[in-house]
């Protein structure tokens, strides 16, 4: 029994068994916690690794090579009909969309001035006639002189009459075949005159010179005609609408490709869930640029036996340029993908946890270069090896924009490929 009075003597003892205890569970927490941590990390890293890929497959078929262009339509022959004399015009017998004949008249002008003007050619002709017949009893009268005179001198043995009365009479004879030939032009320039005015009359009749259809009409009765400097377009005729043509613009990036024969299908607004056939008839070489872009018109030829296409109408054709059969196909989606930089880096070095969790220096390079492939035309797709993208090198050939021609590669119709991630862990 310990009395009130006497020290203790175990309680250094106690004192460092404790202290010894604390150390000990510090360490175990420590330890725990570094275990939790690990464990954390691990876990994170391996969510961060997970990926899940869309994949399409390779396929076998038939590609299509199209190229689109914009253009109008347009009839094979459209004939502008104006006229030559400016007037009034008096009649208008043809309207729009009007079916017409050649030499149909198609309006009038008044020919007051031209009547007119042709009653006084046809008298001033008259006039120069009868002085023509005028001008040549003169030449008669001083022929019958001249040979009188000459026929004297022979009787008379050269005698009379003397050699300057014969020569005033060969003069006179002259003078008179002069003044008949000057009167015969006068008439053939009257002539002239009367029957240009008679041309300008049949030309105020104007006529149709194509068998066609009326496609614009502009000019009404009363209208004045102006056809000082140029020649005034009344009516706009088409010949034949059951056969017209499309002007498309190619661009300069797939003329070469467009020859002439080749099947195309084109659509216009008026008809949308319709396509209409057409057929390439010729490429011109002759270039247009617009806000500098290069195109080059192509002509298309139309059957339009149902007339429900019209000129002027804006048509969107598709020309099929290429046709392959059996072909091994690749959808282009697959030629864009490249995997993450991080990806490559796990595939070409699998480092330990320390390695991943520590950073490391940065990568150098774009990922259009980490997708060009060996760089002589050569492409790389990517398909699933034990879950990881593994590259395949292949060669590419025509493309319908949405699915490729492969012409060379470790390719075959059914094998995965990689288009797009679609969902990366985190």
């Amino acid at each position: 029994m310990i009395s009130d009075g006497e020290p203790i003597y175990n309680s250094g003892k106690t004192s460092s068994v404790i202290s010894r205890h604390s150390k000990i569970f510090t360490a175990a927490s420590i330890i725990v916690l570094l275990s939790v941590i690990t464990v954390v990390i691990i876990n994170a890293i391996g969510r961060g690794n997970f990926v899940a890929y869309e994949t399409k497959e390779v396929t076998q078929g038939s590609l299509t090579v199209t190229v689109t262009a914009t253009g109008a339509l347009e009839p094979i022959n459209k004939v502008d009909v104006g006229s030559e004399l400016s007037g009034i015009v008096e009649t208008v017998d043809v309207d729009y969309n009007d079916r017409v004949k050649k030499n149909q008249v198609l309006a009038r002008l008044d020919t007051s001035k031209l009547d007119a003007q042709a009653m006084q050619s046809k008298a001033a002709l008259e006039s120069a006639r009868v002085k023509v017949v005028e001008a040549q009893a003169t030449v008669d009268e001083a022929r019958s002189e001249l040979e009188r005179m000459q026929h004297v001198k022979e009787l008379s043995n050269n005698m009379v009459p003397s050699k300057q009365e014969l020569v005033a009479k060969e003069a006179a004879l002259r003078r008179a075949m002069a003044v008949e030939d000057s009167l015969k032009a006068q008439v053939s320039q009257a002539r002239a005159t009367l029957e240009s005015i008679e041309t300008d009359l049949i030309k105020s009749v104007i006529r149709s010179p194509i068998n066609g259809i009326v496609l614009t009409r502009s000019v009404e009765p009363g209208q004045t005609v102006a056809a000082t400097f140029q020649t005034p377009v009344l009516f706009t005729l088409a010949e034949d609408l059951t056969k017209m043509e499309l002007h498309v613009d190619v661009n300069e990036a797939d003329v070469g490709m467009v020859q002439e024969g080749q099947e195309a299908n084109f659509t216009v607004d008026a008809y949308s869930d319709r396509s209409f056939p057409a057929r390439i008839t010729q490429v011109r070489y002759g270039a247009k640029t617009v806000e500098g872009v290069v195109t080059y018109e192509t002509l298309l030829s139309v059957d339009n036996k149902e007339l429900v296409l019209r000129p002027g109408m804006t048509a969107t054709a598709e020309i099929t340029v290429k046709k392959i059969e059996n072909a091994l196909l690749v959808p282009n989606a697959c030629l864009r993908f490249s995997p993450p930089i991080k990806e490559k880096e796990e595939i070409k070095d699998e480092r330990g946890i320390l390695g991943k969790i520590l950073p490391r220096p940065p990568r150098f390079g774009s990922r259009n270069q980490r997708n060009e492939g060996d760089g002589k035309g050569g492409k790389r797709v990517w398909t699933l090896l034990e879950g990881r993208p593994s590259p395949i090198a292949i060669t590419t050939g025509a493309t319908d924009g949405v699915m490729t021609e492969l012409t060379g590669g470790d390719l075959k119709p059914g094998m995965v490929l990689i288009t797009s991630i679609a969902n990366e862990g985190r």
